[in-house]
């Protein structure tokens, strides 16, 4: 086949790439004198129709695009020499190497880098996505992705190629499903036959989880489908969340979009957070859960032994005992001064009472959605706010206060525990001893949570006299 001259014009140079039933191979338009890239798909043994099927979808698909990052469709054939028959596709030829060929000569791959290129694989998609019907890649991967000449800060041209695996409908494909793809970069509905936008999103992140650990995505540990990274790279926690998002298994929990997903990429980063917390620690019992339309933290009473509970119900029976007593007999005698006498007493039962509750069986919620932010004590299915809930638009700040010494009316020093406020409007939210978080890794993780989700930075204050 080299040296041969296919349709009278492309003379073939070199054999890039072969598997079942394809080849690609580097040729020499010999009417133009420049290099192009023949992708071939020939009859033989090993031939499939569908690679007939995805090959002719992939020559109308290039014919449509028309994209700087993209190789240019050039020519398509029907191929009759003495030693292939088949069809050809002709595309431009960019001079530049893989990832793959980048990461296997030991280049190693910075955070500053990392982020260039997911930018730039971004905006691809973007156009890609934004196509009626959306293109979608189905193959992105490390092998799949070319990177030009570096130059200063910028880590070089990055462009997409190879759209063997395009799909441009829009629901189901017909007939029977062809899973295509490669492992270690698929998302879980690509292995049933089904893509979506978002599943060119995850193929991304766990092209640039390579780009970081240099090992393979299907040779990392997984826990619950999630793609275990952490341990093995040296990044800022905004990235590491960010990774975290874009490789989600349920499609549902992933970036909606590349546009979604370039927003949150370059969001304000976290500043002046010293060294907080990003993961739940050890042994904590609140409960955090969140998607893309809301967040809701869960913070449970702290419970007692039997004894301690025993004690202060006893307490409280006798306590209010005779109040209780005493407002009855004001009732039935119509005795209204000994009522109001007695309401200080009342209100002590009372207050009693709800500490014993709010102890022992109690629950807080903060909840977050799209609307608004509630903050409510719960208890036996019963609500009431702490704060009144405020419009979601309204939150501006974001304030963690670490424990620290302050001065009380008399001058004394005295311990100030930790505290996290969010700011909407002129209502403050509360996180911390009034809420039964005593613990500063406790907030330091809900900081950080929130703020990730929220999408604004945390401000530190050192301390308040």
């Amino acid at each position: 086949m080299l040296g041969e001259i296919f349709n009278t014009r492309y003379e073939i140079l070199q054999l890039l790439g072969k598997k079942a039933g394809r080849r690609t191979v580097l040729a020499k338009d010999v009417n133009t004198g420049k290099l192009v890239i023949v992708k071939l798909v020939a009859f033989g043994s090993d031939f499939e129709w569908d690679d007939l099927k995805l090959f002719e979808r992939e020559a109308e698909t290039l014919k449509s695009l028309s994209h700087p990052s993209i190789p240019r469709y050039l020519d398509y054939f029907d191929l009759n020499s003495p030693t292939l028959k088949g069809f050809a596709l002709v595309q431009s030829y960019i001079s530049a190497q893989t990832l793959e060929q980048h990461l296997q000569a030991g280049r190693i791959f910075t955070e500053s880098d990392v982020k260039q290129i997911a930018t730039a694989i971004l905006e691809i998609l973007i156009y890609l996505h934004g196509l009626y019907p959306p293109v979608i890649h189905r193959d992105i991967k490390p092998s799949n992705i070319l990177l030009g000449e570096r130059s200063g800060n910028s880590v070089g041209q990055v462009y997409l190629v190879d759209f063997g695996s395009v799909q441009t409908a829009l629901g189901k494909e017909e007939g029977t499903r062809t899973v295509v793809g490669t492992y270690g970069y698929m998302p879980p509905e690509q292995f049933g036959g089904r893509t979506i936008p978002a599943s060119d999103l995850y193929s991304l992140g766990a092209t640039l989880i390579y780009l970081l650990t240099g090992t393979h995505p299907a040779d990392l540990p997984q826990k619950d489908f999630r793609i275990q990274f952490e341990q093995l790279v040296n990044i800022s926690p905004g990235l590491t969340s960010w990774l975290k998002s874009i490789t989600e298994p349920s499609s549902e929990k992933r970036f909606s979009s590349a546009q979604e997903a370039l927003k949150a990429l370059h969001k304000p980063q976290l500043h002046d957070v010293g060294k907080l917390a990003v993961s739940k620690p050890l042994g904590s019992k609140i409960k955090l859960s969140k998607d893309r339309h809301s967040l809701e933290i869960v913070i449970p009473p702290e419970g007692a032994n039997l004894l301690s509970v025993l004690f202060l119900v006893a307490f409280i029976i006798l306590w209010s005992c005779l109040p209780v007593l005493l407002t009855i007999a004001a009732i039935l005698s119509f005795n209204t001064s000994l009522f109001v006498s007695n309401l200080p007493f009342l209100y002590a039962s009372y207050f009693l009472c709800d500490k014993l509750l709010f102890e022992f069986f109690r629950n807080i919620k903060l909840r977050l959605d799209n609307e608004q932010i509630t903050c409510t004590k719960e208890l036996f299915g019963f609500k009431s706010h702490l704060t009144k809930p405020s419009p979601r638009e309204s939150i501006s700040k974001l304030i963690y206060i670490p424990k620290h010494f302050a001065k009380d009316s008399d001058g004394d020093k005295i311990q100030v525990p930790a505290q996290l406020e969010i700011w909407a409007g002129a209502k403050k939210y509360e996180l911390g001893d009034n809420t039964k978080i005593k613990s500063e890794t406790e907030l330091e993780w809900l900081a950080y949570e929130l703020s990730d989700w929220l999408n604004i930075p945390i401000e530190r204050v050192g301390s308040r006299e």
